[in-house]
């Protein structure tokens, strides 16, 4: 029974708290019902009524609040993506740049640090997105940075591969009345998002990065460069290695932060989840559902980058170890 007894307490809190939000939810629904709505996710089949410009499948007004959701919570993992890989490339050099021997090396990377980590990320996203509209010319006077990739206040359009009845081919940018067509143009609202993502967390990446290149014995890398191996190879071979181990489990809160950091996106009028959910508890009232979708997907793409981190994590460690998988 003693033994028993932790676990018999434990299934009454989970039952008093499912109890308290079955209550809860009879309230709510009660509320709705009162108001004209009908509680439950059945709306998800309804027409939406709006369209969204900046997506990755075709939507127009006339589709389904679902396939909306779709379309935002693939705008979400886009420029998260987008930031990750960006954020992580950039950490790692600004990190080792503040570990260099040339000052002005070291000390740009400690002011990219200093600057990007104490600025809110909502007031960067903000300022990103009004230089970007602020200075970038009218389609027809666009920049070009190399052959077919154009920057203007429409974005940034680049060739894309298109799949075709006789395989891929590259579809190039052109200019048409107003904008661009054809091609990939990827919209100021992203880039202010993405960038803004980047500088942001790269900043904290720099401090993971720099904290676990120093937590390596200075022995072992003496002992390296006595051997014969250069700079590059002692730090290739030697020491990122073994600051992997420790550099993984605060790399992964950083990712997890800038996942749920995208959902600022809203705040530039990029078409994220919560921008795609806004919309729709406005129009159809079902604000309890679309918070609930809202909070399902984060919980969802948090726990999934966890796991592939902790995944990644444990292969590093039985690597180490002498094991092989």
């Amino acid at each position: 029974m003693t033994k028993a007894r932790p676990y018999l307490l434990q299934a009454a809190i989970i039952g008093a708290v499912l109890l308290a939000l079955y209550g809860l939810a009879s309230v709510v629904a009660a509320k709705m019902r009162a108001l004209g709505v009908e509680p439950g996710f059945g709306f998800l089949w309804q027409r939406a009524g709006f369209d969204i410009g900046d997506r990755l499948i075709a939507f127009d007004a006339a589709d389904t609040y679902g396939r909306a959701f779709l379309v935002g919570l693939l705008n979400t993992v886009r420029v998260a993506l987008v930031a990750i890989v960006a954020s992580v490339l950039l950490g790692g050099l600004v990190g080792l740049g503040q570990l260099s021997r040339n000052p002005l090396v070291a000390k740009l990377s400690e002011a990219h640090v200093e600057i990007f980590r104490n600025v809110p990320l909502l007031l960067q996203v903000l300022i990103v997105y009004v230089l970007l509209i602020g200075r970038l010319p009218l389609p027809h006077e666009a920049w070009q940075l190399g052959p077919d990739i154009w920057l203007s206040k429409s974005g940034l359009a680049i060739p894309w591969p298109v799949l075709t009845e006789t395989g891929w081919l590259l579809d190039h940018p052109l200019l048409g009345r107003f904008t661009f067509t054809g091609g990939a143009v990827l919209t100021p609202e992203f880039m202010a998002v993405a960038v803004a993502l980047t500088l942001y967390t790269s900043a904290y990446i720099a401090e993971t990065v720099r904290g676990a290149v120093q937590s390596v014995p200075h022995a072992q890398s003496e002992a390296a460069l006595a051997m014969g191996l250069s700079e590059v190879q002692t730090l290739r071979h030697v020491v990122v290695p073994q600051a992997l181990r420790s550099m993984i489990p605060p790399l992964a809160n950083q990712l997890l932060n800038l996942i749920k950091n995208s959902s600022l996106a809203v705040a530039v009028g990029y078409p994220d989840l919560v921008a795609v959910a806004d919309t729709t508890l406005t129009q159809s009232g079902h604000a309890v559902e679309c918070i609930a979708i809202i909070m399902a997907v984060y919980l969802f793409l948090s726990l999934l980058t966890a796991a592939l981190m902790s995944a990644w994590h444990g292969r590093l460690l039985r690597q180490q170890a002498g094991g092989r998988i």
